[in-house]
């Protein structure tokens, strides 16, 4: 089993979403010349997601990316968008602060929320540990156990 240590999977989600960020701003930016700033945003995000869910499962998780986690890795993103997007908004529309980096700053709140949730669509479930002195190692319950 590969070494899923918390600090070392902190450290590798802190570097893969690093470069996540910058893939994110720099097509952001590409994006700005043509399109308003919400949809510039929405499309660098969708495209640096699909990175950031490679990246993840080979850095971070050190695990197989399958179709499964593929499809439900967006998912996992929905907070991280909802908070970036009324994050932009509310800097650029509300604070009038400017569009250029709002979603930098948008960001930071939406960082602890995506790794807690990203891990738990990574990863398989930990199996409860057996009682001890028991011998049940999880399997299928004798009918003596199901009543």
């Amino acid at each position: 089993m590969p070494n899923r240590s918390l600090p070392r999977q902190i450290v590798a989600f802190a570097v893969v979403g690093a470069v996540n960020t910058a893939t994110y701003y720099g097509l952001y930016l590409l994006f700005l010349i043509r399109l308003p700033y919400l949809a510039a945003h929405t499309l660098a995000f969708t495209l640096s997601m699909t990175g950031s869910f490679f990246l993840n499962a080979r850095f971070t998780y050190r695990t197989r990316p399958t179709w499964r986690k593929f499809l439900l890795f967006p998912l996992t993103n929905v907070t991280n968008f909802v908070i970036t997007t009324a994050g932009v908004y509310l800097i650029v529309d509300v604070l009038h602060a400017g569009h250029r980096y709002a979603p930098l700053l948008a960001s930071a709140a939406a960082i602890p929320v995506t790794f807690v949730v990203s891990r738990r669509v990574m990863l398989p479930a930990a199996k409860p540990a057996a009682p001890a002195g028991t011998g049940d190692s999880g399997g299928v319950r004798g009918t003596a156990d199901a009543a």
